[in-house]
């Protein structure tokens, strides 16, 4: 229950992403933007490296009946490629939670919902985001369910920015990660079975890099839009 939900060139662009968002908060620019969230300057990286570091991690809460395995090493779909973990016995369809998608964004997003007072628009961007996430996602063979990695983060800056743009940041951040998370894996559950997937994670294969994007993407465009107004 402990692998990367990505292949390695696609985990590498995201720690690509997450260096030169190092450097952003560096210069000021990243920093801003999250303290604006309600989140310490010092706390950004390490909630951003956590994230990144605890897709690795899926914690099972269930398991399906058995089925037939798809046995392929790597699922290529949307243009990514996921890694579909290798299995010596097989009972059935463990369903998991993993820690860096799912976990830690909902605490976040929680938080930030409760720290800026976003209970009614939260809950807006949240339905609007996971109503286009849900009609986006696709079943597939060997993983579970996919997304496009960037319709969701653009999807949520532009809610958010709609919804409150004094409150874009965080707004953002809430509805890119919930709203990909129940839009995605939640409201599909039920189509989990019968896709052959070894695993079927809760915010990892298939949406970790949705979230992971939304995270972050909708954060900037959302503050720099938000900003400049």
């Amino acid at each position: 229950m402990h692998y990367f939900p990505l292949a390695w060139p696609f985990l590498l662009l995201l720690g690509l992403l997450f260096f030169f968002l190092v450097t952003f908060v560096e210069i000021g620019l990243l920093g801003y933007a999250y303290e604006r969230m309600g989140i310490p300057h010092r706390y950004v990286l390490l909630v951003l490296l956590l994230s990144l570091l605890g897709s690795a991690i899926n914690i099972p809460v269930a398991q399906m009946r058995p089925e037939h395995l798809v046995t392929q090493r790597y699922i290529d779909y949307f243009g990514i490629r996921w890694v579909v973990p290798e299995v010596q016995a097989y009972p059935g369809t463990i369903v998991a939670v993993n820690l860096g998608g799912a976990i830690i964004p909902t605490i976040l997003s929680l938080y930030l919902m409760v720290k800026n007072d976003l209970y009614v628009r939260g809950v807006l961007a949240i339905a609007a985001v996971a109503a286009v996430t849900h009609e986006l996602a696709q079943p597939v063979r060997g993983v579970g369910i996919s997304v496009p990695t960037f319709i969701p983060p653009l999807v949520a800056a532009v809610v958010a920015i709609v919804l409150g743009w004094r409150r874009a940041a965080p707004l953002a951040y809430i509805a890119g990660s919930l709203g990909t998370l129940i839009g995605a894996d939640l409201l599909n559950l039920g189509r989990i079975q019968g896709l052959g997937a070894p695993v079927a994670s809760i915010g990892g294969a298939g949406t970790f890099d949705g979230i992971f994007v939304s995270g972050i993407l909708a954060v900037l465009l959302a503050s720099i839009v938000g900003g400049r107004r």
